[in-house]
């Protein structure tokens, strides 16, 4: 789910439980749900932790400084310490979680070569990609486009 999703269901919902004498807009929902990301953000920022009840804990904690190695050289590398956000789920959304939720589907990471990212033809995507007799292929109805 997007930002974008949230401020759409949060705005039809208002609206439908009409809590205001107007209709609230997605442009002052999505200005309301930014104030509220930049609120958690400035506590995190200042005070290093955030309690939610019923949600969880956000807390700013620092991270140790390590050794590392690179990967393609086999070098050993010095990590700096550095600060991480860490949360900490609440009961209630632990126990709804664990009951009715469905896994996300992992997304998996593809090595490309340097000259495939290059030749990405993401402006070209409602082409047909040719079958194996060189003529295209017919695009399906409501077929989704990324």
């Amino acid at each position: 789910m997007t930002k974008k999703e949230i401020v759409r269901q949060l705005c039809e919902k208002a609206n439908k439980e009409k809590l205001l004498k107007g209709s609230l807009t997605q442009l002052a929902t999505k200005e309301i749900v930014q104030w509220t990301f930049d609120a958690i953000i400035e506590t995190l920022v200042t005070d290093g932790r955030i309690e939610l009840r019923n949600f969880g804990v956000f807390e700013v904690k620092q991270r140790k400084p390590r050794k590392a190695r690179n990967p393609r050289t086999g070098e050993r590398v010095d990590v700096a310490s550095k600060n991480v956000v860490t949360f900490q789920p609440g009961k209630e959304m632990e126990e709804r979680v664990r009951q009715y939720a469905k896994p996300a589907d992992p997304k998996r990471k593809t090595r490309r070569s340097k000259a495939e990212a290059e030749d990405t033809d993401d402006d070209i995507e409602d082409t047909p990609a040719p079958s194996a007799n060189g003529t295209p292929e017919p695009v399906a109805a409501g077929a989704a486009t990324s």
